[in-house]
């Protein structure tokens, strides 16, 4: 068995340390990276999320997991700010460390390289990419100083490609038009374009994750009390989501692996991009790329738990 996760977890392994090589020899400038990661958000993501969510199978059990992980998130982030004075002078943006997961340029790629597609985890992704693009939004608005409008929160999802690759795949999977589509004659011609857009996905995720991973020795006291806390609230929420919904509907296994992903995900990479960081900039990176190796050691526990 650890040959076989070897297998699983060499690759991710692997492509972080290249992200990292390119970074250490400047083979990409900052530069390249923004247009690496234009690609990944613009053209990949929304594809592997109309994939996703156009193949997945609708029904009242989809409804039930998504009302779950909402309210569970929910309740991370209101553990959040009632824990800010642990994090001293860094409390601005705690709350938002310990909530909400990076599904989209994370989740996907190492669910994909778990099961082989990345089709299953977007059972437990709705409910996280509709919390980030409101409650955990709305948050971030919040402790910038400045007030969110429901209109506004509604027009940051509708110009976010991820969030309309993932909205027309709901549209496409629950109306049936996708099973409708591969039963033509083009059905090949359109799965085969898929799969080619969603093929280099996570490698350039992983390239782009290494490269970003960013340890300042000063910051280490603070960034591993926010990681410590994260660990400890998403343990605690991985328990009792699983053990709920476990109650609530049939045991499903790609569920529950979907589940243990989520929660070992680091919080989302959006916070520097809504909000003004500013001397919390370097806080806020390296609690992320702390966070972002613990869930390589966690998918290396999760990959033996799915092989056993």
């Amino acid at each position: 068995m650890a040959l076989q996760v070897l297998e699983m977890v060499l690759p991710v392994a692997v492509m972080l340390l290249l992200g990292k090589y390119c970074s250490y020899r400047k083979l990409l400038d900052r530069a390249g990276l923004a247009g690496i990661k234009a690609v990944i958000s613009d053209l990949c993501l929304p594809v592997v999320l109309f994939n996703a969510f156009s193949s997945a199978h609708y029904s009242a059990a989809v409804a039930v997991t998504f009302c779950v992980i909402y309210a569970g998130f929910g309740l991370a982030l209101a553990v959040g700010f009632l824990l800010r004075p642990l994090a001293g002078t860094r409390r601005r943006f705690f709350p938002l460390l310990v909530t909400s997961a990076e599904g989209g340029m994370l989740g996907y790629a190492l669910y994909g390289v778990l099961t082989g597609s990345s089709v299953g985890f977007a059972s437990v992704d709705l409910g996280q990419t509709v919390f980030a693009y409101t409650a955990f939004l709305a948050a971030l608005k919040s402790v910038d100083g400045k007030k969110v409008h429901a209109g506004e929160l509604l027009r940051n999802m509708l110009r976010n490609k991820c969030f309309l690759g993932m909205a027309l795949g709901i549209v496409v999977g629950a109306s049936s038009l996708g099973r409708v589509l591969l039963g033509t004659s083009v059905g090949g011609v359109f799965t085969g374009v898929i799969s080619m857009l969603t093929a280099p996905t996570s490698a350039l995720v992983l390239l782009v994750a290494g490269y970003e991973l960013n340890l300042r020795a000063e910051l280490l006291a603070p960034v591993l009390k926010t990681v410590f806390c994260r660990l400890l609230i998403m343990g605690m929420l991985l328990l009792g989501v699983r053990a709920l919904l476990m109650r609530l509907i049939p045991f499903d296994r790609s569920l529950d692996l979907a589940l243990m992903i989520l929660y070992a995900l680091p919080a989302p990479f959006i916070i520097p991009l809504f909000a003004d960081v500013g001397d919390d900039g370097e806080y806020i990176s390296t609690s992320l790329s702390v966070h972002t190796l613990c869930t390589m050691l966690l998918f290396a526990l999760i990959a033996a738990y799915a092989l056993s």
